[in-house]
């Protein structure tokens, strides 16, 4: 069943780019954007992140953080984050249980995964969903539904 508006954020556990674990806990009493992206290093794909990566410092005034969740390895998001200086958590998602979790449609006739933000608010309620396989405005539209929260 996919994440709605007003549903609370999904408690689940995952692997960031350093190996380490990660808890959904670890979010709570703050906003959070979490989008799904296809795949590291991609056109599309580098453009959203490092946009993100622009964006990150207004995300963080407003107490927000910031997930991106693939189904690429630890080591390769490690690379990623490295090359393009890349300030968030990134997420492995290789056997796409996060994406089951939130429902993240595929695109393409289901060949690509899909690219979906979800914005939670500080009580972990989501307030805003955009499923766009383009990656720009994703950043902008997260960036608009945390202002109106505040």
């Amino acid at each position: 069943m996919a994440i709605q508006i007003g549903d609370k954020l999904p408690s689940f556990k995952a692997t960031k780019q350093d190996g380490t674990a990660f808890d959904s806990q670890e979010v709570n009493q703050k906003p959070v954007v979490i989008y799904f992206y296809p795949k590291d290093f991609t056109p599309g794909c580098t453009t959203q992140a490092c946009s993100f990566r622009d964006a990150y410092q207004d995300f963080q005034d407003l107490g927000a953080e910031v997930i991106g969740v693939s189904g690429d390895s630890a080591s390769s998001h490690q690379n990623f984050q490295q090359k393009y200086k890349l300030p968030f958590i990134l997420l492995s998602d290789a056997d796409r249980k996060l994406r089951r979790l939130f429902g993240v449609p595929t695109a393409l006739l289901g060949l690509l995964p899909g690219r979906v933000t979800y914005v939670f608010d500080a009580k972990g309620y989501c307030i805003y969903i955009f499923d766009s396989m383009s990656a720009k405005n994703h950043i902008e539209r997260a960036l608009k539904a945390i202002q109106k929260a505040k």
